[in-house]
């Protein structure tokens, strides 16, 4: 755009700028400052000041300061001093000359006290930074916390934006992680208001920071590579470098240790070309923890030692501290015990190592100690690290925060429950399995209280005594509970009369089976058929390594209750493959049900339904209008609800078509029914479990009307005996470290069913409605949830057609809740 009037065309380049096109802006500013600064320099003072702004955004702090340096033309206007000399702080603190910002700093702050700037909210957000540069957490956010109401108070968006985003970076770097989403999401609201892009585009970065540093690193990954995309054609190198940092961490927790690599590699290089210290710092940290994961330590320690030189220079700590506990950790690789125990008891009795480092080195020290045979310091150590991980757990507010954070721990439960293990103390070692499981969930509905969940003064103190075989008695059942290790895993049989402790492959040894076995079923594989193959196989190989030893001890009396663990929450047990006396589906011996813990399941055990409801008795949602195009409409629908309606003759409420609408399940008073059952489709979400929805009818003219979220569900109370989701994935598409599988059942159980059932994968709409018709006749008949729905699934195995074949009854688990 050529420079006609220099009012129009700044107004151009300004609006370039706040909708985040920082390369093209800081060109238009540049033409704007050459054209006008001698003929109109009121005008060339904002075009510099523009361009400024741009290169501050992009991390071009060098250049910014050469471009203000230009004082061929006076400085008058005192609204420009203000903004130059912000622009100054802030470039010199980034570029950690610190004694030369502090000065610009009291210069611009005197100039503040003597008049009424408009620009003093920027140095108010120049004055945070440099304080935040200098340890100085409280007076940081203080100085942004008055940015920000300077901004609200001038109308400023964008002033306001920032220091939300600010704020958030000082939450995080405290580890108050709710707090740091709740800054972060308030930022990209401003942001995206203004229509401000890399603002929008940093909030949105952030935030996935805190996805990973919650243990979400799935949902990190999306959000990074999608931010990286957006910061290229924003043409801000420095964002690039920051996500390209991110997204090497959430590579390298997934696995793909070549991408990580290279993003490392490129935010380094990024780094240094634009002088961002601090990005090559973490990406030098980073790097040297890839390394250390690939078993290099030699290659980690070039890295490490890069990072530790810079961070010695800026006068971090905590980057230091970082060093330390990765140096710490290749030591141990390199079997350098004494170096490794000196730098992992430096971090963890270091003031200024924050909770999770602090952890890390805890759990270093346990490894290192059980390396060396000394297994009472290597217990001390991990249940130091596991009393620090609660203690952070304990401090969340956010539901899913706490779903997701436990991810974080999850090596450290696992070496400490194959320690125990290893020690013989296997009471012990099932105690704290259990007590890893459904925290979120018992904590919601009251069984379980933050209190308790904490551990005093940041220790882990023995978990609660687990009478299992008392509640086995009570529950007249079998009860398996898994622990999926990564070096052994275990299987506890807990019949009424006593507990016995098996020891099963490891994780990596039972996984490619049972993923295999899964995909056969989603083919429509009849494992019972020898032509099957490798599905045929897998059902008998699982059925040996899992369920074989225990067998001896069921009965067929006794209902088998599962609490199984990471991946085998995909796997219907049911469906494995006796192979004697001739093979036959593990449901024809016996009654299977799932549990979230054994302590959740004592409460089911004591709880029962509220008894003498009023009538009407079934709550029935279902053949929902379809909205647009990606969910299609379900013929047999109708057919399901009616049958599943003559059941409850006069005493079912029934939304059917356009009246089935999200809203009208939350007006319903749904706590008043004993049965609550969906007839339609459902969607799981693996990054964000509670953003799953069962799919209505839109219920008015916004985007999302027809989805009922999981987050809404759990908001609503119930006493149900029993909600039957019959909708696809409808048990969750991801199991979350010590909560299991998330998705629209686990929703359900934390609003308070007794009962859910759930699907593992997409039903069939020509098999379901005879299943639920005939699971309905049998609770009818006085039968038990769990009992009527295996009744249901043998019905269709026994009805001599191909509904016999595992996809169409497997899908279906039952969930006791409380």
């Amino acid at each position: 755009m050529a420079p006609a009037n220099a009012p129009a065309f700044f107004d151009h380049a300004r609006r370039t700028f706040l909708h985040g096109y920082l390369d093209a802006a800081q060109k238009e500013a540049e033409v704007g400052y050459q054209r006008f600064i001698f003929s109109q320099p009121a005008w060339g003072r904002r075009f510099q000041l523009l361009q400024a702004n741009a290169m501050a955004w992009r991390g071009l702090n060098e250049q910014l300061l050469t471009s203000l340096a230009d004082d061929r033309i006076p400085w008058v206007d005192v609204d420009d001093k203000v903004q130059r000399l912000a622009l100054e702080v802030g470039s010199l603190t980034r570029l950690h000359r610190l004694p030369e910002a502090g000065e610009k700093l009291q210069e611009a702050q005197k100039l503040c006290g003597a008049t009424r700037s408009g620009q003093c909210g920027t140095v108010l957000l120049s004055e945070g930074l440099y304080e935040l540069e200098q340890g100085k957490s409280s007076q940081a956010q203080e100085s942004f916390l008055r940015s920000m109401e300077f901004g609200r108070a001038s109308h400023d968006r964008m002033l306001e934006a920032s220091a939300l985003l600010n704020l958030g970076h000082i939450a995080s770097e405290e580890e108050h992680h709710d707090e740091a989403l709740e800054y972060y999401r308030r930022s990209a609201t401003a942001a995206a208001k203004l229509g401000a892009n890399d603002l929008l585009q940093r909030a949105l970065f952030s935030e996935g920071y805190e996805q990973y540093a919650l243990g979400n690193s799935e949902k990190a990954l999306e959000m990074y590579v999608a931010a990286e995309d957006r910061a290229k054609s924003l043409g801000d190198l420095g964002l690039r470098s920051l996500i390209l940092a991110g997204t090497a961490l959430a590579y390298a927790d997934s696995g793909q240790s070549t991408l990580a690599e290279r993003s490392d590699l490129r935010a380094i290089e990024l780094a240094r070309k634009i002088g961002r210290k601090q990005t090559e710092i973490d990406a030098s940290m980073d790097l040297g923890r890839l390394y250390i994961r690939l078993n290099k330590p030699n290659a980690a320690d070039i890295y490490l030692n890069q990072a530790s030189s810079m961070s010695a220079a800026t006068g971090s700590s905590v980057d230091l501290l970082t060093c330390s506990l990765l140096r710490g950790e290749a030591a141990s690789l390199r079997r350098d015990y004494p170096r490794s125990l000196q730098l992992f008891e430096e971090v963890a009795s270091s003031p200024d190592s924050q909770p999770s480092m602090r952890w890390q080195a805890e759990h270093g020290l346990g490894r290192m100690y059980e390396t060396q045979g000394d297994m009472v310091s290597a217990q001390h150590s991990y249940e130091a690290a596991l009393g620090l991980v609660e203690g952070a757990r304990a401090d969340l507010n956010q539901e899913i925060s706490q779903l997701t954070f436990l991810e974080n721990a999850s090596s450290i439960y696992d070496d400490y429950i194959h320690l125990l293990v290893s020690e013989g103390k296997t009471q012990e070692a099932l105690e704290a399995a259990d007590w890893s499981r459904a925290r979120t969930l018992q904590q919601g509905l009251g069984s379980l209280s933050k209190q308790d969940a904490r551990q005093p003064s940041g220790t882990f103190t023995a978990a609660p005594k687990l009478k299992e075989v008392e509640i086995a008695r009570k529950a007249n059942a079998s009860l398996l509970f898994y622990w999926l290790g990564e070096r052994q895993s275990y299987l506890w049989v807990i019949t009424p009369e006593r507990t016995q402790w098996v020891a099963l492959p490891p994780r990596s040894e039972l996984l490619p089976s049972i993923e295999r076995y899964k995909l056969a079923i989603l083919s429509l594989k009849d494992p019972l058929k020898a032509d099957t193959g490798e599905a045929a196989k897998d059902a008998s190989s699982l059925y040996r390594d899992l369920v074989t030893p225990a067998a001896g001890q069921l009965r067929q009396d006794r209902p088998v209750v599962l609490f199984v663990d990471g991946e085998m929450g995909q796997l219907n047990f049911e469906s494995l493959v006796v192979p004697s006396p001739s093979p036959h589906f593990w449901i024809e011996d016996a009654t299977v049900l799932s549990a979230p813990s054994i302590r959740m399941f004592a409460e089911s055990v004591r709880t029962s339904p509220a008894a003498g409801k009023n009538e009407p008795k079934m709550l029935l949602f279902g053949d929902a209008t379809p909205s647009g195009t990606e969910f299609r409409a379900l013929p047999m629908a109708a057919l399901e609800m009616e049958k599943v309606e003559s059941y409850f003759p006069g005493n079912a409420k029934i939304f059917q078509g356009a009246q089935a609408t999200p809203a009208a399940y939350l007006a319903s008073s749904p706590e008043k029914f004993q049965y609550i059952h969906f007839v339609t489709h459902g969607t799981a979400s693996r990054t964000d479990p509670l953003e799953s929805a069962v799919i209505l009818s839109p219920g008015g003219a916004g985007e999302d009307t027809y989805r009922l979220y999981a987050r809404d569900i759990l908001q609503h109370p119930i006493d149900a005996q029993l909600v039957t989701i019959s909708a696809c994935n409808s048990s969750g598409s991801k199991s979350f470290a010590g909560e299991g599988m998330v998705g629209l059942s686990w929703a359900f159980l934390r609003a308070g069913a007794h009962n859910a059932i759930g699907s593992l994968w997409e039903v069939s709409d020509a098999s379901t409605p005879e299943l639920m018709s005939t699971m309905y006749q049998e609770l009818g008949r006085g039968q038990a949830p769990a009992a009527a729905l295996r009744s249901a699934k043998l019905s269709l195995i026994h009805s001599g057609g191909h509904f016999n074949r595992p996809f169409y009854w497997a899908p279906f688990q039952l969930y006791a809740g409380r």
